[in-house]
């Protein structure tokens, strides 16, 4: 079990943000301290061969001078030249082959190729003026060619060639020594760097750690507080948008509680009613049945409102399901309103209310038919219901774009205050709680067709004034989005 938890903590560790940082910094820190090291020691190693090749190129010069102003290259056995020439092969542990213009070898500090002949290419460039000197990295040697020039002749002639080859091992065993130097800095550096990007990594991952521990102790709580952790904007924007989403949560928490307070309440009344009618008749065994009769009437009255209630109950929750729900088809919005007009049309006569349809232009859409149908059965049902108690009119009209098809439902009725414009929406929400009582609404027709809308990605506005009448305007797609 422990070892299973030990593997979980690594786990999450590995996929931990403090994790790259501390690799981030890492990266950061340890590449470029290598690539600073290699750089200074190669930068280091090129100085001092360079430094070596100017300070032999040098002395060899002032030796090309003196073989020929002692005339060396006729006698080679001058004592001092020789003697010159071996120092300098023994200060540099290098070699010094004087060639004449014939390219024999007339002194070879090494005694090795003396009297031999010698045409290499960079030998008979030199005697064309070309002095060059080349490294051979893998056996540390520098080789260079010098010409001995007659400088004190009207015209100046190569009169021979000096090879010298100088070895580079001192330099190399320097730049060993450095290396490990390197080495062992870089060794310090890296732990250096591991140890401050551990710390460092651990203070810029604390606000999100912050974050964790505020949320998590407001989980455990009735999410009653905000939190507010401002050390970075991300961290701002992130705890800005918690306590938005907290703010939601207790907007619907709260409208959670008044609704299942409002469906208790409206279900708990029509049983009231009926449990104090059959009481009454009870309470009275011999009833006339003139007043029997009316006393069951209301009771059969109060158990229609309580299956309506309950029947709009349910159709709210359908409508809260997510749009998988809807059965999107291409339907005809000409026919489905001049039904729903139709269906509509005997309730309105017996109001007392002209019901007309304007269509302007053929519309078909990708609609869930069943939803929108109660939609807008219920803006127009609601129209005649609140409309003057004579000679009112409810007017709705149809008309698209490329984008939107848009119905109206306008009335003459008793409007709507200002006021209670943005709650009628709300479920359980009345106006007029005794008016809609006699009516017979539930208060639930609005909520329901506003979700029909939503869910179509539509949207429905209202505009009234008391007295005057109420328009609802709704508009959607007319292709589907998902």
């Amino acid at each position: 079990m422990v070892s299973r938890l030990f593997r979980s903590d690594k786990l999450r560790f590995l996929r931990s943000l403090r994790l790259r940082i501390m690799i981030l910094i890492c990266v950061m820190g340890i590449i470029p301290a290598i690539i600073l090291e290699s750089v200074i020691l190669r930068s280091q190693e090129n100085h001092a061969i360079s430094q070596r090749t100017i300070a032999v190129k040098n002395q060899c010069s002032i030796l090309c001078d003196q073989l020929v102003s002692l005339n060396y290259l006729e006698d080679p056995s001058n004592e001092v030249v020789n003697g010159e020439l071996n120092i300098l092969t023994n200060l540099y542990g290098g070699r010094i082959m004087v060639i004449d213009r014939d390219y024999r070898i007339i002194k070879d500090t090494f005694n090795l190729d003396r009297g031999k002949y010698i045409l290499s290419a960079r030998v008979v460039r030199c005697f064309d003026g070309e002095e060059t000197d080349q490294l051979d990295s893998r056996n540390q040697y520098v080789d260079m060619t010098l010409a001995i020039t007659d400088n004190t002749a009207e015209n100046p002639e190569v009169l021979g060639v000096m090879v010298v080859s100088v070895s580079l091992t001192e330099i190399q065993i320097s730049r060993d020594l450095m290396e490990r130097r390197g080495i062992v800095a870089l060794t310090i550096i890296i732990f250096v760097i591991l140890l401050l990007s551990f710390v460092l990594s651990g203070i810029l991952v604390k606000p999100f750690e912050k974050i964790t521990d505020s949320i998590e102790g407001l989980t455990e709580g009735y999410l009653e507080e905000q939190i507010s952790v401002t050390d970075y904007l991300e961290t701002e924007l992130i705890t800005n948008a918690f306590n938005r989403l907290l703010k939601r949560i207790k907007v619907l928490d709260d409208s959670r509680e008044e609704f299942v307070s409002n469906v208790s309440h409206e279900l708990k009344t029509p049983l009231a009613s009926i449990k104090v009618l059959a009481d009454a008749l009870n309470s009275q065994p011999d009833v006339p049945i003139e007043q029997y009769q009316e006393f069951m009437k209301d009771i059969s009255s109060e158990i229609d409102r309580e299956n309506q209630i309950i029947t709009d109950l349910l159709s709210l929750v359908k409508m809260d399901r997510k749009a998988l729900d809807l059965n999107i088809e291409t339907v005809n919005i000409n026919d489905l309103i001049g039904l729903i007009v139709k269906r509509l049309t005997p309730i309105a006569k017996l109001r007392n209310v002209e019901l007309t349809f304007d269509s302007f232009r053929p519309v078909n859409a990708e609609i869930d038919q069943t939803k929108l149908a109660l939609a807008f059965s219920n803006l127009v049902e609601n129209a005649i219901k609140y409309n003057q108690p004579e000679g009112g009119w409810v007017r709705i009209s149809l008309n698209a774009d490329h984008k939107y098809f848009y119905v109206t439902v306008a009335d003459s009725g008793i409007g709507i205050p200002e006021e209670a414009q943005d709650h009628i929406f709300e479920r359980f929400y009345r106006v007029d709680k005794s008016h809609s009582r006699e009516i017979g609404g539930t208060g639930l027709g609005l909520a329901i067709t506003r979700n029909a809308i939503v869910m179509h990605r539509g949207a429905i506005k209202v505009h009234s004034k008391p007295g005057e009448g109420t328009t609802f305007s709704v508009r959607i797609p007319l292709v589907y989005i998902a």
